[in-house]
């Protein structure tokens, strides 16, 4: 919750690049960030501090505020948060409704979740930092367009999307931002944590998704085995216990990656001579 509240200051700030609704945290050696955001003629950064548990804003102009991260409603944390922005002279307002979560509650009335366990803030972030590692490595072959590893804010996932330079059918029916999303085949590849349906576990997609996709685990075209398709979400998954019991958590990690994009590539008639180091 605390993460969406940073997060919309960002949704805020950030200018259009690209596609305008990238507006995710990036993995830092302490914690999460916003990276720099504009501000008139200055430029400030947010970031979760999750070994001094801290949140920090800075300047450019050398101004900065120091809030505790420690156990207190949204609506607390989303009070100090704007009074110490105010207190920076940056002035700003944010849609203040949590998105992608059950039950929303806007963040200046909720006081039913108020929770903050520093140790496992501070495991999470860890395990977000090996995968942020491999992530890199794995984006770092591809030379076509392809987006930066991020950490979305709402959902709560890790990811990293490739594009094929081709335009995909239109959505009609879909939302603005799935439509913008979407616009172009892509086939992505993240970590996501979970909810009562599913445990946490790294997943890939292919859009639009190309026939015979779902057949490539049968051919024993996918690693690590332990990997499954689900035919409703039109997803590969791999559980994040599967990979952390692994003899190699990376190289499990990087061969999910490689074999689930190479499936959905190959099947889609992605020009991989092109895109490819």
């Amino acid at each position: 919750m605390w993460t969406q509240v940073v997060g919309k200051i960002r949704l805020q700030q950030t200018p259009l690049v690209n596609h305008w609704w990238n507006v995710p945290l990036y993995v830092t050696a302490r914690g999460l960030t916003t990276s720099a955001m504009p501000f008139r003629e200055r430029y400030f950064e947010i970031e979760f501090d999750f070994i001094d548990h801290q949140l920090l804003i800075e300047c450019s102009d050398g101004a900065s505020k120091t809030l505790a991260l420690r156990p207190q409603s949204v609506a607390d944390f989303y009070a100090e948060v704007m009074s110490a922005l105010r207190e920076l002279g940056i002035e700003i307002k944010i849609w203040t409704m949590p998105v992608e979560i059950p039950n929303p509650i806007r963040f200046e009335e909720d006081r039913v979740h108020a929770a903050y366990d520093a140790e496992y803030a501070n495991r999470f972030w860890r395990a977000l930092v090996k995968m942020d590692e491999v992530l890199k490595e794995f984006r770092a072959c591809f030379i076509g367009k392809v987006s930066p590893v991020h950490f979305f804010w709402g959902s709560f996932d890790m990811a990293v999307t490739r594009f094929s330079g081709k335009p995909a059918p239109d959505r009609p029916d879909a939302d603005l931002i799935t439509r913008e999303a979407y616009s172009h085949e892509v086939i992505s590849h993240g970590f996501w944590p979970g909810n009562k349906d599913m445990e946490a576990a790294f997943y890939s997609y292919t859009t639009p998704e190309p026939v015979g996709l779902a057949n490539t685990i049968a051919q024993g075209k996918i690693l690590p085995a332990q990997t499954f398709y689900s035919s409703e979400l039109k997803e590969f998954f791999l559980l994040y216990d599967d990979v952390r019991k692994s003899d190699s958590s990376e190289q499990a990690l990087m061969d999910f990656c490689q074999t689930t994009y190479e499936a959905g590539a190959n099947l889609a008639n992605w020009d991989r001579v092109a895109l490819e180091r």
